[in-house]
């Protein structure tokens, strides 16, 4: 597998078609007007594709904004859409990829401090979170800072609008997307995990589409042991990478 960083403006038809029909055969509920509302809204995708099919195996778009909070300029990396067919959970190339890209757009766009903001419906992408970083929210071991906490909502509210629970930290769409029969669900052994027992908590409608959104700043002394192995590696090091592999689906 190999992953590619693409401006959402250079997309090619097919490109496009691949991804909707990625989403749609692994989602209940995808919607054509949708799903091209939210590609438009965002200026990055990371694509995965196999290298001896060319086949598109999974996709995350990303919105990458400036804005300022309490007189603070500082930027945002958003994740939209995110899939990955089982067929290629063996493969670090999404984790890989998608830190590649943020660390190459980090340094040639952000302002200020770097943080990611993301909705996580699945405890798949949650999972992303402990594996690379170390400070991120919410946490089940570490209360929210009160100033992060008013930063995350701010972000959420100009986000989400009427859709995001400010007390919870849920956003419920009207449109949400559902993961199909066989990859929906928690698996009991997987809840021995504190983090993913937590996100349960958390998001107690996640198998109806609700999204828990979390946080964490990207800065290389935020990254634990398994994301400094991705974040300084280079291109002859992919060997090393594959002890880091995420099964990922938003």
């Amino acid at each position: 597998m190999n992953s590619k960083l693409i401006s959402t403006r250079d997309l090619s038809p097919l490109d496009v078609e691949e991804m909707f029909s990625l989403l749609n055969n692994h989602f209940e509920g995808v919607k054509r007007d949708v799903f091209n509302n939210d590609l438009d809204s965002k200026n990055w995708v990371i694509l995965i594709k196999d290298e001896q099919t060319n086949e598109l195996k999974g996709f995350s778009t990303l919105l990458m904004y400036d804005t300022c909070f309490e007189g603070e300029n500082i930027s945002i990396v958003f994740s939209g859409d995110t899939i990955v067919d089982p067929s290629a959970w063996s493969s670090s190339a999404l984790s890989t990829g998608w830190i590649a890209s943020i660390n190459k757009l980090r340094n040639e766009y952000c302002k200020g401090k770097l943080y990611w903001l993301l909705i996580s419906g699945g405890y798949r992408t949650y999972r992303f979170l402990p594996l690379f970083w170390k400070e991120f929210y919410p946490c089940y071991d570490t209360p929210t800072p009160e100033r992060i906490l008013c930063l995350i909502q701010n972000l959420s509210v100009k986000r989400f609008g009427e859709n995001y629970n400010i007390k919870t930290g849920v956003v419920s769409f009207p449109h949400p997307h559902i993961l199909r029969d066989g990859l929906h669900g928690i698996p009991t052994q997987r809840l021995r995990d504190p983090h993913i027992q937590f996100f349960q908590t958390l998001n107690p409608g996640h198998l109806n589409g609700d999204e828990l959104v979390c946080f964490t700043e990207i800065c290389e002394e935020n990254l634990t042991r398994a994301g400094r192995r991705i974040w300084f590696a280079n291109a002859n090091c992919k060997s090393e990478n594959q002890n880091s592999t995420l099964e990922i689906l938003v």
